[in-house]
């Protein structure tokens, strides 16, 4: 994919006391591309993740977001977390204008930009809700409703669909692709489910067990004019799932096929 580089990861390693998580990871996400990471439980791909985020400091290296050190969380990372991390004093509305208010948007602008994300995620009727009388699902697309309202340059995802149902996981998964396609944010998410990074991302990364280090890379293009049927039931599909599942259990087991 051409572009510009959007996010560098320059040899970040990161210790626990006497636990090394990552080792010397070097990671390169261009402007609008689709990143996934794979790997055994436990090596360290939400480390990485909070490190790029700005939540956790590596013990060595660096990270560039949009050619700046990262050195904290900032808004041009927008962040989706698996358990949702909504505001349950705060209504369906309040939870996604909050990072509006927070950057000084205009009220005005603030009400035209939720109405949109509410009718876009189905939520227009749940407005005045309270994050309590939501559905998990319901939940998870307020959290991506308010990361993609105030339009922060990178996506940052957890994990996201991980805790919903099968059903609610492919609307989920569907609504994402359609918002990256129409906005195309630069996206790196964390999943442990081949079948979800061969469906959502363009680039998949498949680490090693810990200490964590990127040990496959494989380029993925479907043709998006087909449906998700056409996608999952295509040669393509099944050759990508095939060889990402392989390199993912060879870290699992230890054993080359």
């Amino acid at each position: 994919m051409s572009g510009s580089d959007k996010i560098v990861v320059e040899a970040i390693s990161k210790s626990f006391d006497e636990m090394r998580a990552l080792d010397e990871v070097n990671l390169t996400a261009k402007e609008g591309e689709f990143v996934s990471i794979v790997g055994p439980s436990g090596c360290g791909k939400s480390t990485l993740l909070y490190i790029i985020g700005g939540f956790v400091q590596p013990t060595h290296g660096v990270v560039r977001a949009g050619g700046k050190v990262v050195k904290a969380p900032g808004l041009d990372r927008g962040v989706v977390f698996q358990e949702y991390a909504l505001f349950p004093w705060l209504t369906v509305s309040q939870n996604i204008s909050y990072p509006l208010d927070r950057i000084g948007m205009p009220a005005a602008r603030q009400r035209e930009i939720v109405e949109r994300y509410l009718e876009l995620m189905g939520l227009t009727q749940f407005a005045n809700a309270f994050p309590r009388m939501l559905s998990g699902g319901m939940k998870q697309r307020v959290a991506l409703a308010r990361t993609f309202a105030y339009d922060p340059d990178i996506l940052l995802l957890d994990e996201p669909f991980g805790a919903l149902d099968a059903q609610t996981r492919e609307v989920m998964q569907d609504e994402l692709l359609r918002l990256w396609r129409t906005n195309r944010k630069t996206v790196i998410m964390i999943t442990h489910d081949v079948d979800e990074a061969v469906y959502l991302a363009n680039r998949i990364c498949v680490m090693s067990q810990r200490p964590g280090r990127f040990v496959a890379e494989f380029d993925i293009a479907h043709d998006t004019s087909l449906t998700r049927e056409q996608v999952v039931l295509s040669d393509s599909y099944r050759k990508w799932r095939n060889a990402v599942w392989l390199s993912v259990r060879e870290q699992v087991t230890g054993l080359k096929v």
